[in-house]
């Protein structure tokens, strides 16, 4: 269960790993594959690996709640089986008991009819030999043990059966002239121990609270076989008048035992010290038998007297059956004890099995609860994604259009700050075109087809400028403006890039057919000056990026004081492409340029080796000419796809 459960731990820091170096958006799933991972909640085994990781977490709490309930339960059933167990000692001890009381009995009234040769006054062997036989058919269990014999010899009982043969023939041999008090004394004394021996193995320690009531039911026991065989040889006293040696001795050592187990019963039941003090109050043979212990313990010869036997036994017998009072009580605080313990376990054992299986209904409640709770959320959230990837989708759109009327810095600079200040540009390079004779076009032409005609001419343009480093400026009629150098600054290099572009813008514009009249070619002017700008955001409601400064107008003026089909350049540019080199210039001469004066300036006719064949583009397909949607719409819908 431990290795499992650190598998579990390893395996959502895996997947939390995992889920932290994938990108939750749509945007960056391509990103998130190129860095190697391949696992998107809003993806269909996505979502099956989250959904597992969220199972797991609750299933976790629910399995280590039905492990501690199942060894909670284990635990009550162990409990609840050694209280079985200790109940069945009980009960074989108590059969064990009976049967040894009995025993006990039965020496005591076999000893009395010896010591007084005969005498049956007192009681009925035959009867009590038979309320003996019977508590031995009772007992439950019979231990195997070896009966040790007075003559040295020994006999091992396997069964009841034998030893019930045993017992009837000693029994057979018992008179008052073949039988000694020793031989009977030995006889009983022997049984008893063993058996008693057989019930201090049989009950074992534990941790319940029944153990003090069962060690005081033993030493009770023995108190009483001790009391048994002390008696026994106060009746030899009094039927005999004396003691000898060996027999006063036991006498006062077994005595002394009964007393001292006594005792130490009432130790570990305190209650029974009551009871035995308040029977000893209102029984007056007690302080009778006092006075005949002491008789005995100063051992002075008498004359023997049957009838002093007979007293002392019947007040013996009466303080045994005391005593025996007192072990019947504590059989009863042993079974309520046990039968209270045997409940407590019952009741652990049904709140336990109450519990497991309330987790086993529960846990799939739980489970299935989190399975709808997740697959609501993975719906919500693959919703989410797609809603996502459209608005990231609008949004490319719309910085694509936004990118078509700014240039990119500078929208990005406008998008986060709304502001953008004027800045000062030292060299850049400018391109003006006009149509020659759009004004007459325009004259004969309805306003949709000088739209398209524009359209077209611009998106060739348009198509054409996207292969250099150069910037739109803006259209005004059949005006186009273009720059090179800024809003991102390209050191020399934007001399060339317009110089190129104006020869390319040059050639294909004299393939061009009029759409509605295509008889006619189309015939452009241009002009190219070079110089420094100041460019800023104009406006607020509509911004557009314009340029400001000397080199405009300039640039402005070279086109319109050019000619059909040529490039004029100023002097500035033609000194600036002499240094880049590799373009053909033609000396035009002097012309009034109105605000600036006379000014000397130059024709672009061509550049050496020709345009590069990557932006060279004379086959223009008959679709360019229809009023399609512009090019950077077509780019976005084949990004989408």
């Amino acid at each position: 269960m431990e290795v499992f459960f650190k598998w579990l731990i390893k395996f959502n820091v895996i997947m939390e790993n995992t889920y932290s170096t994938c990108s939750s958006d749509p945007a960056g799933e391509h990103q998130s594959r190129k860095n190697g991972c391949h696992i998107n909640p809003s993806h269909k085994n996505g979502r099956r690996l989250q959904l597992f990781q969220m199972l797991i977490l609750p299933f976790i709490p629910i399995l280590a709640l039905i492990f501690q309930t199942a060894v909670t339960l284990q635990n009550s059933l162990l409990y609840r089986q050694e209280i079985v167990d200790i109940d069945a000692q009980v009960t074989a001890a108590t059969d064990l008991g009976k049967f040894v009381t009995q025993m006990q009995l039965e020496r005591s009234e076999v000893a009395f009819y010896i010591f007084t040769n005969g005498n049956t006054l007192r009681s009925n062997l035959t009867q009590r030999f038979n309320v003996t036989n019977l508590a031995l058919s009772k007992m439950t269990t019979w231990p195997r043990f070896v009966l040790p014999h007075h003559n040295g010899s020994q006999t091992v009982f396997f069964d009841k059966e034998a030893f019930k043969e045993s017992l009837e023939d000693f029994r057979e041999k018992i008179s008052s002239e073949e039988s000694t008090v020793v031989e009977v004394l030995h006889w009983y004394t022997s049984v008893n121990a063993v058996m008693l021996e057989h019930l201090t193995n049989q009950i074992k320690e534990t941790d319940i609270g029944v153990w003090k009531y069962l060690i005081a039911f033993k030493n009770l026991l023995r108190s009483i076989e001790n009391t048994g065989i002390s008696m026994v040889y106060g009746i030899n006293y009094f039927a005999r008048g004396h003691l000898q040696h060996s027999i006063y001795t036991s006498f006062v050592k077994h005595d002394a035992i009964s007393q001292d187990l006594l005792n130490s019963t009432f130790n570990y039941v305190p209650q029974l010290k009551s009871l035995y003090h308040k029977m000893s109050e209102t029984s007056p043979q007690h302080h009778k038998i006092h006075k005949l212990r002491e008789q005995i313990i100063h051992n002075e010869r008498r004359r023997h007297n049957d009838d002093d036997s007979i007293r002392y036994y019947d007040l013996m017998a009466s303080y045994v059956e005391d005593l025996r009072i007192l072990q019947k009580s504590v059989r009863s605080y042993i079974r309520d004890d046990v039968n209270n313990n045997l409940q407590d376990a019952n009741n652990k054992e049904a709140v336990g099995v109450a519990i497991l299986v309330l987790v086993l209904l529960v846990a799939p409640i739980i489970i299935i609860f989190v399975r709808n709770a997740v697959a609501t959320i993975q719906m919500y959230a693959a919703h989410l994604a797609e809603k996502a990837s459209e608005l990231h989708r609008e949004k490319l759109r719309s910085d694509t259009l936004l990118y078509q009327m700014l240039p990119p810095s500078v929208a990005q600079q406008l998008k986060h700050t709304r502001q953008v200040p004027a800045e000062f540009f030292e060299a850049v390079t400018i391109y003006f075109s006009d149509i020659v004779g759009f004004t007459e076009i325009a004259a004969v032409s309805t306003p949709l087809e000088v739209v398209r005609f524009l359209n077209s001419i611009y998106k060739l343009f348009d198509a054409r400028i996207e292969c250099y480093d150069v910037y739109k400026v803006e259209t005004i009629g059949d005006s186009y403006m273009v720059a090179s150098g800024l809003p991102v600054k390209n050191g020399d290099r934007h001399i060339c890039e317009i110089a190129t572009m104006a020869l390319d813008l040059l050639a294909g514009s004299v393939l061009f057919p009029i759409p509605h009249r295509p008889s006619e070619r189309l015939q452009i002017r241009s002009g190219i000056h070079t110089g420094p700008v100041v460019a800023g955001i104009v406006g607020t409601k509509m911004p557009r990026y314009c340029l400001f400064g000397d080199t405009v107008n300039t640039a402005s003026r070279m086109e319109s004081t050019g000619k059909a089909l040529r490039i004029h350049i100023s002097l500035e540019m033609k000194k600036a492409l002499d240094l880049v080199g590799g373009f053909k210039i033609e000396h035009r001469g002097f012309v009034d340029i109105k605000g600036k004066g006379v000014l000397d300036t130059y024709w672009l006719t061509c550049r050496e080796g020709g345009i590069p064949p990557k932006t060279k583009n004379n086959n223009i397909p008959d679709s360019f000419y229809l009023d399609s949607e512009p090019a950077f719409m077509q780019r976005l819908r084949e990004n989408d796809r």
